[in-house]
């Protein structure tokens, strides 16, 4: 029984085989004869690439050059003849030439030398190797020249002016007539009487246009403090502006103060006692009276000494002259003037332009402050002299006279012997070769010591 079952299984092992074999030739020739026929056509609207064959290899591209594969158009075509590089080798120049463009260029070889042995400013280019002060003092003077009368004189030439300081000689290497740009610190008193206050009140407008278009103007108030109504400007609109309400200010009363009575201080009484207070007598003080015109001026030289070079620098004062109070005293203003050449003008109003009244004045009488300080401020730092007003005409001609006289002025310069040690007054005259004129110039300046 085993053997035949056996055999049974071989024979349907061959009959497998026998029947695959078969099945393999017929097939052959099918296939043969489906690869001869020509491809199927496609359809319009339709780019779909024949699929490759399983026998035959793939056709050839029309662009030999042209990868398989890859999109016509993306490359040049070439032309018979041409050796074009091969798509690696472009794109390796490329990234070539981008690097070349981004990199920095190369940096040149550093030679050390030892610490110490090279001046440090090849180092630091920007740091001086060596640092040279020198102050030379070129000292400017502006002067005015007046005939008797008090006519200006013109046309004078640099010949004709003679420059001494303290007493020698000096060689003139500055001179000039033509007209300066002022910056001009108006300061005004509004402790003094309210009746010369309201008076100047009404000369505002020609003080405005004394000034030119070119010149600044600031305004400064004072009593028994300083402050500053208007910063510098050119514009007059800025300065009325200011001054009208300048105007709602009112100045010192006449007489002595009130203590008592119903204008006094103390409030409502009954039968000499304070109504709803303590049964006692108030003690009233008058308050106490300044006029700090040191301060003033001091405050303006020192605003004006930040002004541009190039402009005139003047402190135009209206008061009655007088000074109480002040922190500041005339010698130290006077030294700030003379260093800084800022000259001092003035217009004296009130009690202080009568005669009578400063010759009563130079008696000093204790706590009654000084009287003649002013004149000194302006004669030593311009010569001038000529500084009462008394009438509204008389002030509002002052104005325009100041302010021109200081725009043209002869201005001289010179470079003095350079000062060792401390700081020195020198005295200075100018005289002009021709008779009967009257000079007016600053009495002399601080020299600045030079540095070592």
């Amino acid at each position: 029984m085993v053997p035949l079952t056996v055999n049974k299984t071989r024979r349907s092992l061959w009959g497998r085989i026998l029947l695959a074999l078969a099945t393999m030739a017929l097939a052959v020739p099918a296939l043969q004869a489906q690869s001869q026929q020509p491809p199927a056509k496609p359809q319009p609207g339709q780019d779909i690439p024949d699929a490759p064959s399983a026998v035959q290899p793939p056709p050839k591209p029309a662009f030999p050059d042209v990868p398989p594969g890859a999109q016509r158009g993306a490359e040049p075509i070439p032309f018979p003849g041409d050796n074009p590089q091969q798509p690696d080798q472009n794109k390796q120049d490329q990234d070539k030439q981008d690097q070349d463009k981004q990199a920095p260029p190369p940096m040149p070889p550093v030679e050390t030398v030892p610490a110490g042995s090279t001046p440090r400013n090849q180092i630091s280019p920007a740091d001086d190797l060596y640092k040279l002060r020198v102050n030379v003092n070129f000292v400017q003077v502006p002067v005015m020249v007046k005939y008797s009368d008090g006519r200006p004189v013109d046309g004078l030439l640099a010949k004709d002016f003679t420059v001494r300081e303290n007493g020698k000689p000096q060689t003139l290497t500055y001179f000039t007539s033509d007209p300066f740009e002022l910056s001009v610190a108006v300061v005004l008193d509004t402790g003094m009487a309210d009746v010369a206050l309201q008076k100047v009140n009404q000369t505002y407008s020609a003080l405005v246009g004394a000034f030119s278009p070119y010149d600044e103007v600031a305004l400064y108030t004072y009593s028994t403090t300083v402050s500053q109504a208007a910063d510098f400007t050119g514009r007059p609109e800025k300065l009325t502006a200011v001054l009208n309400e300048m105007k709602l200010v009112r100045g010192h009363a006449n007489g002595p103060p009130v203590l008592g009575g119903p204008l006094g201080p103390q409030g409502p009484t009954v039968n000499g006692l304070p109504v709803g207070g303590p049964p006692v007598q108030p003690v009233n003080t008058p308050p106490r009276e300044a006029h700090v015109l040191n301060d003033a001026i001091l405050r303006a030289a020192l605003d004006l000494s930040r002004r541009e070079r190039t402009r005139r620098k003047v402190i135009f004062v209206i008061s009655d002259g007088r000074e109480l109070g002040s922190k500041a005293s005339y010698r130290d203003v006077l030294r700030v003037l003379e260093t800084r050449d800022i000259q001092v003008r003035a217009v004296v109003v009130d009690s202080g332009a009568l005669p009578i009244f400063r010759q009563v004045e130079k008696l000093h009488m204790p706590r009654q402050g000084y009287s003649n300080l002013l004149p000194k401020y302006v004669y030593a730092t311009c010569g001038e002299r000529d500084l009462d007003r008394l009438s509204r005409n008389s002030i509002e001609d002052a104005y325009a006279q100041i302010t021109s006289e200081a725009r043209n002025q002869y201005t001289l310069g010179y470079s003095p012997k350079p000062v060792t040690g401390a700081s020195a007054y020198r005295t200075v005259e100018v005289l002009v070769d021709k008779k009967g004129l009257k000079v007016a110039a600053k009495d002399g300046y601080y020299a600045i010591p030079t540095a070592h």
